[in-house]
């Protein structure tokens, strides 16, 4: 962070009822200068391990927030920011302070931003995470479950977490096109999505 090798890259989401883009996710990027591009997969894991994940995490957000107020001021507007969140931010007690000191510097509305949380985080530490994500909800935020269907996918968290957003995995929709079974899966998840008033988006 302090070299300046961390970036973040945008991926766009397309809304198929609408038929355009209608947000993107921040992936964060570290472009050593000796091991060249370095995997998340290979840097995430070790900051966690470390505690150096809050610190990566918060980089993120405000990065994100200051791309998404640049875009905002050359007309780009409608956009939404989705920012994944890890087990530790989300445990700080001042995380929902920062996040609102984030949007207010950059003269960003809440409804702007969202964070997506993977399954596995929110099993850890249930009542004060609840508490955590209530608080962010309140803000106006939104809230995604990430990588739905992978992990311990109780159907309990949806009632209990105030989730705005279901994110089917990509290892479902990648085989839309061999696998029934994943084609049916998909189905049945929209469906309950629909019910549940919760948008869905594919990876």
């Amino acid at each position: 962070i302090e070299r300046g090798e961390m970036s973040l890259v945008y991926q766009p989401r397309w809304n198929l009822r609408m038929e355009r883009y209608s947000g993107v996710e921040a992936l964060l990027r570290w472009q050593h200068p000796m091991l060249g591009m370095v995997s998340p997969t290979t840097f995430v894991p070790i900051a966690e391990e470390t505690g150096l994940i809050t610190e990566l995490g918060n980089w993120v957000a405000n990065e994100a927030c200051r791309t998404l107020s640049e875009w905002q001021a050359a007309g780009i507007r409608d956009v939404q920011m989705a920012i994944n969140v890890s087990s530790m931010q989300l445990l700080r007690e001042d995380f929902p302070d920062f996040l609102t000191r984030c949007l207010d510097v950059r003269g960003l509305e809440p409804r702007s931003l969202e964070m997506e949380i993977t399954e596995s985080v929110l099993m850890q530490n249930v009542d004060e995470t609840v508490e955590t994500l209530q608080k962010i909800k309140a803000m106006g935020i939104r809230l995604a479950l990430d990588d739905f269907g992978t992990g311990y996918s109780s159907l309990s968290y949806l009632r209990r977490f105030p989730i705005d957003v279901l994110k089917i995995d990509q290892s479902f929709v990648r085989g839309l096109r061999i696998n029934s079974q994943d084609e049916q899966l998909i189905s049945a998840i929209i469906g309950m999505g629909k019910s549940l008033e919760l948008n869905i988006i594919a990876e």
